[in-house]
């Protein structure tokens, strides 16, 4: 589905991400992990084409994204949901209206068929007749539900996450983790998980990426990252010790 090679990426003089080989394959979700600063938010942004990498190639199904103008980037952007950190909802806007938000925008489908669709992709994420409520009286978690349920109205085929979990408490953690692997089961999405939570990575993921220092050091299935004896690996498993 998205092959990266040899992509380099630098602000001014700083090296931000350095010499990254990784092929994410079709249907699977991969958990890129990292602390502050070791550039797997930048990994995202070049995922999503909001920057392009001082080199190397981005390839979705085949297409390189850093050679594509503006046009082209929007048409492929449609295939694409992005769920932010921060769900980044719009305030003035009804929970209906904003999952509704892409359709109108890209779409030519009818107000019938969008209100549909925005009642089917809430009752997916388990909110049910919240049309009409506003952003502000919905909880964190909720919020998180509003946001993939707008990433998936448009019928993606690649879903972003960026830090899903960020802000959350852990029950509400595991119920995102959860959400997020039924998506992928029930609508066979590529799920690209941006994340420094080790066990919701543990939780949802095919396979474990961790870039450091801007450098991809491993990428390995979940059990076998695990086992991986790399001190930087081990410690992001340091306060893991009852994951499974």
């Amino acid at each position: 589905m998205i092959q990266l090679v040899d992509v380099c990426k630098s602000f001014e003089n700083k090296e931000a991400l350095k010499h990254i080989n990784l092929g994410i394959n079709e249907g699977e979700t991969l958990a890129i992990i990292g602390g502050s600063g070791s550039g797997k938010s930048t990994l995202l942004r070049l995922l999503i084409g909001l920057i392009r990498p001082t080199s190397g190639e981005i390839l979705v199904r085949g297409r390189d994204m850093a050679r594509m103008d503006e046009a082209q980037l929007d048409e492929l952007r449609l295939h694409m949901g992005m769920v932010f950190q921060y769900s980044a909802l719009f305030d003035s806007m009804s929970v209906g209206d904003n999952v509704a938000f892409g359709l109108r925008e890209h779409t030519n489908k009818s107000e019938a068929e969008i209100a549909r669709i925005v009642r089917e992709k809430l009752a997916l994420v388990g909110l049910e007749g919240v049309e009409q409520m506003m952003p502000n009286e919905l909880s964190g978690g909720m919020k998180k539900r509003v946001g993939l349920a707008r990433a998936i109205a448009i019928e993606p085929s690649i879903i972003f996450y960026d830090e899903p979990s960020s802000g959350l408490d852990p029950i509400m953690t595991e119920r995102i983790d959860e959400l997020i692997v039924s998506t992928r089961q029930r609508l066979g999405v590529t799920s690209v998980v941006v994340t420094h939570d080790m066990a919701s990575a543990c939780r949802i993921a095919d396979r474990i990426a961790m870039i450091y220092e801007g450098e991809l050091i491993a990428v390995d299935t979940t059990e076998n990252f695990k086992q991986l004896r790399d001190e930087r690996v081990q410690a992001f498993f340091h306060t893991l010790r009852t994951v499974k």
